[in-house]
């Protein structure tokens, strides 16, 4: 190896020891970054009506300001009473779901009875897991202040991302050689429409989910209807594993009240996702890249084993992102143009 070569390669190790390390930070720039390319598209609608693009960034984020205001105003409080709610009713369904189990370990004969030990392992299992998300979410207060400075850089690199977006794309497309630019400019114009067609649809089932879960729940008079819902919508961001995960709360309070209850929750959240599966997504998810549901699984996983909770919530964008790159540079590029030698 040469020197220049040992010093590129130095170069390269310490550049990526360096990512490493400012990891989470690297994450919020690429959330900031998916965020300024959906916002972007509501600033060309107002520049379409010959309106400038400061003054088109000022109305959007006022926009989306009016938004989330109105959403905290009107929504939160009711989301917070009822957490409070939840906090007190999950260790009472805990305790019943366990007191039933004795009861059927006193009822079911003797030979059975390793049949069903299980549930009575399940149920000290779930109230760790509530206590330890309990003990989580008090300590995700108590760290308030690195969460609000994270926000804020959020914010803050949205806006001048959206204010003008053009020098950090040219600085960008710089980084490749002369002959290259123009092709790298056509994949970021790709990564945009994929981004964009992904977000929207994602918002939109979102916001499907939330309002049939809240209906089904209201119907079932399942406790906490308007927190297990918004759950159900937040975690619908999570691809595979978060509509497995919401089912959970509403299920153990539905059987903390009746036992029919709790299949009926099953039955009511494995048919909203039919309906998502077999009509939503069909119809709202037209412009995005397709995704293999074990390829998107594994990101779940790798990306939140990797950079915790906010690589979870970027996994779907990383994985568009790096499928187009993959797909445009190694197979259009190099591969689909591999000549062998004879």
């Amino acid at each position: 190896m040469h020197f220049g070569q040992l010093i590129g390669f130095l170069a390269l190790v310490i550049s990526l020891y360096i990512l490493w390390q400012i990891r989470q930070i690297v994450l919020l720039a690429f959330a900031a970054v998916v965020l300024a390319t959906v916002l972007s598209q509501m600033v060309k609608f107002f520049q379409r009506f010959r309106i400038k693009r400061g003054f088109a960034v000022t109305i959007t984020v006022v926009i989306v300001l009016v938004i989330l205001v109105c959403f905290f105003a009107l929504i939160v409080p009711r989301i917070i009473n009822q957490l409070q709610q939840f906090d007190n009713l999950m260790p009472m369904a805990l305790e019943r779901l366990r007191a039933w189990n004795n009861w059927l370990e006193n009822l079911i004969p003797d030979q059975f009875l390793e049949n069903i030990r299980g549930l009575r392992y399940l149920t000290q299992s779930l109230q760790s897991w509530f206590n330890q998300l309990i003990n989580n979410f008090f300590s995700l207060v108590r760290s308030s202040l690195s969460i609000i400075l994270g926000i804020l850089l959020f914010v803050v690199l949205t806006i001048m991302l959206l204010v003008n977006p053009l020098p950090y794309r040219q600085g960008f497309i710089m980084l490749f050689p002369a002959f290259y630019r123009r092709r790298v400019d056509e994949i970021l114009s790709k990564c945009v429409i994929a981004l964009t067609g992904w977000i929207k649809g994602t918002l939109l089932t979102m916001s499907i989910i939330a309002v049939l879960s809240y209906v089904g729940l209201l119907i079932l008079r399942v406790p906490l209807p308007l927190v297990n819902a918004a759950l159900a919508g937040i975690l619908e961001f999570i691809p595979n594993v978060g509509p497995t995960l919401s089912v959970i709360p509403p299920a153990i309070l539905a059987l903390s009240d009746a036992p029919w209850k709790a299949a009926a929750v099953v039955a009511l959240y494995f048919g909203i996702q039919q309906v998502e599966s077999l009509i939503v997504v069909p119809v709202v998810m037209k412009s995005q890249v397709s995704l293999l549901p074990a390829v998107t699984l594994l990101a779940v996983v790798l990306f939140g084993s990797f950079f915790g909770f906010l690589g979870v919530f970027l996994a779907v964008p990383l994985v568009i992102v790096c499928q187009i790159w993959i797909k445009e540079v190694l197979v259009n590029d190099i591969l689909n143009h591999w000549q062998s030698s004879k």
